[in-house]
């Protein structure tokens, strides 16, 4: 009786263990690599933008449209890719709480990295700015039209295609309702 008591301890206690908590990243952020030069890192963070050290093993993210299994360890992944200019950095990672993007403008000084994060609504403002401005002054819809061309091909030649760009948006919109 003893030994059969014993066992079933056993089992319940070892059944404890099996059914460790899942770790997601539902928020992170792009930094550069204060290890290699012209690199940039994805940080798991909390709502807080404190780093989740919990987060080890590998995750699969989405950056600039090419999948990578990156390797986080406490919280931390390289992307192991050089950004020889400034550029777009489009981050998406799917899990089973939805889909997180984030879009970042890496700028490029001085041997340094400097992202900057580029909010969706910014990118729908500007255009929608220039249409209002094209609409509002009948006179300045040729101006308008330049600015939005320079605008687009900004865009374009820093690594932001029209695809990426509406995704983004379409990302933002969907957390802004899911939240």
């Amino acid at each position: 009786m003893k030994k059969l008591l014993l066992a079933c301890f056993c089992i319940f206690f070892a059944t404890g263990f099996a059914f460790a908590d899942t770790i997601s990243i539902n928020h992170f952020v792009v930094k550069e690599n204060p290890f290699a030069k012209d690199e940039i890192a994805i940080v798991a963070v909390d709502t807080a933008k404190n780093i989740q050290e919990n987060v080890n093993g590998i995750f699969t993210f989405s950056v600039n449209g090419f999948t990578e299994q990156l390797t986080f360890d406490k919280g931390t992944a390289f992307y192991r890719h050089k950004l020889d200019k400034s550029m777009f950095v489009y981050a998406r990672h799917e899990n089973d709480n939805g889909t997180h993007s984030m879009l970042y403008y890496v700028y490029r000084h001085d041997s340094k990295l400097t992202p900057v994060k580029i909010s969706w609504i910014l990118l729908i403002s500007i255009p929608l700015g220039l249409i209002l401005l094209g609409y509002l002054f009948k006179r300045f819809i040729i101006i308008a039209l330049i600015i939005f061309c320079i605008f687009l091909y900004f865009n374009h030649s820093n690594g932001l295609s029209i695809p990426t760009f509406f995704q983004s948006i379409i990302d933002g919109l969907k957390g802004m309702f899911a939240s």
